[in-house]
């Protein structure tokens, strides 16, 4: 595990020849006693002794005040049990996914074809092949034995993050270590006021301190599950649930909203006794940033504030579903996608980068297309419509086109890579959502079909489908059971 660097900068370097100096003076006072920043970030007065330290933590920044952190027992004490309180009355984990490989041998010795099978439809593909990877690292190279902290889980196995090695030794294994995921991030950033940049090194190094912080050492993995699900069904993104959030007391965020509240109606007057950041200069890196002052309308939503996101890149692509008879009903043509980058090892329709020109483009795509299956009718080749899909980093827009072979003998070979197969085949396959879309469009232009809108980008009620038993798995398997009041929390957050 690479340590994290210190801020770097000029306008940091005074700060952190401070910081020495200060860290000369503690280690020199801790002969005498112990300090009680063990564990914590930089400039914690007052955090409780006696928690996991984490000397890889430390992040060289003498500007983060008190006001961001949990700084006594009492405290730490009352969030940890309001949590897990609220989390036993809601929710239990379920074991859905173990029905298919109920053991880390079931999984090591699956397909990958069979992974991606049942990964379809899910998003970030790589996740169940890297499932995969880990499973077969584990009995082919660790004896069987699945490493049991998060630092050796984060070492020894493929793809493993940060997040994902602390849940699962947290759940699992019962390691006191806290994790961070984008919901974690958003309660601790409210909790504590932090308006800035949660993906920062600075603040994201500093959530981890508090997440470490408040991780319960009895009861880890509940309390991370609870972490995780408070974020995702009351502290949401846009439209929280404070008045059923536990922890609403010891939320600063709140706090600063009835501050902001009562000065607005005149109620306070003077200087109001509400505690602030120490600070309070606009120098500190985790209060909100002096470009983007408070906002009335956003309540606790303007904590944290988010950098602007890059907009995914723009692709075109021309792709065709070319379609011929066969013995138990019409067959459609599926090419096997590379083994590495973009949905790899998924299966697709014939795709080609897209053309300046129409001729160019069907030009390249019957060219494609006679690559798989041999000599095509250029005439029969119709632009049916376009499909846009916006994966996590690219918005990709398929023009796409039809085929339709009859009246000419089938194709009953292809060369490796490629396969014919049924609709109902084609459906169970390991096949991406974007594909699902495509070929909805092909089926809403073919005659004695539900038509539908060229441009559509969403399934006709006559083509939604009952989820298939890979997809009811997993979806079982990341769903949790939630209880009917937590279901009417669920639906008010709507």
């Amino acid at each position: 595990m690479r340590k994290p660097r210190a801020a770097v900068g000029s306008g940091h370097r005074k700060q952190a020849a401070s910081q020495e100096g200060r860290q000369k003076h503690a280690k020199n006072n801790s002969q005498a006693k112990p300090s009680a920043c063990d564990g914590m970030i930089a400039e914690c007065p007052g955090a409780p002794a006696g928690l996991a330290r984490q000397p890889e933590e430390v992040v060289l920044q003498a500007s983060v005040s008190s006001y961001h952190l949990f700084r006594d027992v009492a405290e730490v004490t009352a969030f940890r049990g309001s949590l897990l309180s609220w989390q036993k009355m809601r929710w239990t984990w379920t074991g859905g996914h173990m029905l298919k490989w109920p053991t880390l041998q079931d999984l090591a010795s699956a397909s990958l074809e069979e992974v991606n099978q049942l990964w379809a439809g899910l998003g970030y593909y790589s996740r169940g092949r890297r499932l995969q990877e880990g499973a077969r690292k584990v009995v082919e190279e660790l004896g069987g034995h699945m490493p049991r902290t998060a630092e050796t889980l984060q070492q020894l196995l493929p793809g493993v993050g940060r997040y994902t090695a602390g849940a699962i030794a947290s759940i699992a294994f019962g390691q006191a270590t806290g994790v961070v995921d984008g919901n974690v991030a958003r309660v601790l950033c409210r909790v504590r006021a932090i308006g800035a940049d949660p993906s920062s090194t600075l603040v994201s190094q500093q959530l981890w301190g508090l997440a470490q912080q408040l991780v319960d050492p009895a009861r880890p993995g509940d309390f991370n599950q609870a972490a995780m699900e408070l974020g995702a069904t009351v502290c949401t993104p846009q439209r929280p649930l404070c008045s059923q959030c536990p922890v609403e007391s010891l939320c600063r965020a709140r706090q600063r909203v009835e501050q902001e509240q009562l000065l607005a109606s005149g109620s306070l007057s003077g200087s109001p006794d509400v505690e602030e950041c120490a600070p309070n200069t606009g120098q500190c890196h985790l209060c909100l940033p002096p470009s983007e002052p408070w906002d009335q309308t956003l309540g606790v939503v303007n904590f944290p504030r988010k950098a602007s996101r890059k907009p995914p890149r723009e692709e075109s692509s021309a792709t065709c579903v070319l379609e011929q008879p066969g013995a138990l009903g019409a067959q459609i043509l599926l090419v096997q996608r590379p083994n590495s980058g973009l949905l790899a090892g998924l299966w697709e329709f014939p795709s080609v980068t897209w053309e300046p020109s129409e001729q160019l483009q069907r030009k390249a795509l019957l060219q494609e297309l006679q690559r798989w299956a041999g000599p095509l009718p250029a005439t029969h080749l119709r632009h049916l419509g376009e499909v846009v899909h916006t994966f996590s980093h690219i918005k990709l827009t398929y023009q796409v086109y039809g085929l339709a072979l009859e009246g000419q003998t089938p194709v009953t070979t292809v060369p490796p890579g490629a396969r014919w197969l049924t609709q109902e085949e084609f459906h169970t396959a390991a096949v991406s959502t974007a594909m699902k879309k495509v070929f909805r469009v092909y089926q809403g232009q073919q005659p004695g079909t539900c038509m539908g809108s060229k441009r559509s980008q969403v399934s006709s009620p006559c083509s939604r489908k009952k989820p298939r038993m890979g997809q009811q798995v997993l979806d079982n398997f990341f769903r949790s059971h939630i209880s009917t009041d937590a279901h009417s929390l669920n639906s008010a957050a709507q």
